[in-house]
């Protein structure tokens, strides 16, 4: 059973970078999402099988960067530029198909999430 284990939140001043990793078990599509108080969990970026597979959300695109590091079993979200709307819990998952999607349905189990506050 894949194994996920979060880290790299915190708080971080707006326009300021993040890097978040993700302690994966095995080999699959991988995506990090995003869940604030009171909002639906919302995909932010995923990456496929071979790095080259990559999406994000609109709402992040040029600013977050996911990657992953098959030696290290370590997936990454590289956040930069952030923004006051960006705080949440970030939660890594692993897909269930083949295709790095963004929909939130397709992934699962999820990690323990990590937590990102940004000030202004």
């Amino acid at each position: 059973q894949v194994q996920l284990v979060e880290s790299g939140g915190g708080l971080v001043q707006a326009g300021g970078s993040l890097r978040l990793s993700c302690a994966v078990s095995g080999r699959y599509v991988m995506g990090w999402f995003r869940q604030a108080p009171g909002k639906e969990r919302e995909a932010v970026a995923a990456i496929g099988l071979q790095s080259d597979n990559r999406t994000y959300a609109d709402s992040v695109k040029g600013r977050f960067t996911i990657s992953r590091d098959y030696a290290n079993k370590m997936v990454y979200l590289q956040m930069d530029s952030l923004k006051p709307e960006d705080p949440a819990v970030y939660y890594c998952a692993a897909g269930r198909r083949y295709l790095a999607t963004l929909v939130v349905q397709e992934y699962g189990p999820w990690g323990q999430g990590t937590q990102v506050n940004v000030s202004s």
